[in-house]
């Protein structure tokens, strides 16, 4: 388990550039990620571990890829239906350990209808792993009608340490330092929908300044007009204490 955990957050330092690619579990061909191979080939060198599922693992990245991968196991639902993100198990155990990954992930939706059948699922998924030493992030994803403040992010981080996970991934807030000090376990924050790349650069500053231990960000690395300019930016900020200003001049500097 400290192994593994060692290869997602970098014992250096103690953070993570986490490379978010697996929106298509229910997003399908995402804008940025039609040819998936092709984005992220140039994106591995500067990320630290990547996500995605089995089947966009197997398809599109080499084997050979000396990577940590953590893996999307929680799926069921798509954009298009009426309960987005009412997930269940859809990679088993076994096929995580054939695939030798660093990780799983499985989202929770606190305060949904349905909350209880995915923290249900997120606590069979570390039962599960937890007999292999395989360490789980919660993902404390977010529906349309849940606000995106210290107090409802507190609560579902809180929940996901306390039901045993291992990592969280959430959502960056006002005050977030809230969040960071109420939950045991590290946080990375998700970098959420495509934003200017000033704005995105701050948020992942601000979070590290509040204790985050890093970011998983996709939309705002892949989507950008330049994806190797601000990933290599990202991690200045994660690894190299950059200012948002400074890591912005890396990303202007940054040929396409």
């Amino acid at each position: 388990m400290k192994n593994r955990l060692s290869r997602i957050i970098k014992p250096k330092d103690g953070r993570t550039v986490m490379l978010a690619v697996d929106h298509g579990y229910f997003m399908g061909p995402t804008t940025g990620l039609e040819k998936l191979d092709e984005i992220v080939k140039p994106l591995i060198p500067y990320a630290d571990t990547l996500m995605l599922t089995r089947g966009a693992l197997r398809n599109y990245i080499d084997p050979t890829t000396d990577i940590p991968i953590v893996l999307r196991v929680s799926g069921g639902t798509s954009i298009i239906g009426k309960e987005l993100l009412h997930e269940g198990i859809v990679a088993s155990i076994e096929d995580a350990i054939r695939l030798n990954v660093s990780g799983i992930a499985f989202s929770i939706l606190v305060g949904a209808d349905f909350e209880r059948d995915t923290i249900l699922g997120l606590t069979q998924c570390i039962d599960e792993a937890e007999r292999y030493g395989i360490p789980v992030l919660a993902v404390t994803a977010v529906g349309k009608d849940m606000a995106k403040d210290a107090r409802y992010l507190s609560l579902a981080s809180r929940m996901a340490a306390e039901l045993g996970a291992h990592m969280v991934k959430t959502y960056f807030c006002k005050d977030f330092e809230k969040v960071i000090e109420t939950c045991p376990v590290p946080i990375v924050i998700a970098g959420g929908k495509k934003q200017p790349e000033k704005d995105a650069l701050q948020m992942a500053y601000d979070a590290l300044q509040a204790g985050a231990v890093g970011v998983d960000m996709g939309r705002n690395i892949f989507q950008s007009s330049n994806p190797v300019g601000m990933i290599k930016a990202v991690r200045a900020i994660v690894h190299e204490s950059a200012t948002p200003k400074e890591a912005l001049e890396i990303f202007n500097s940054t040929k396409q």
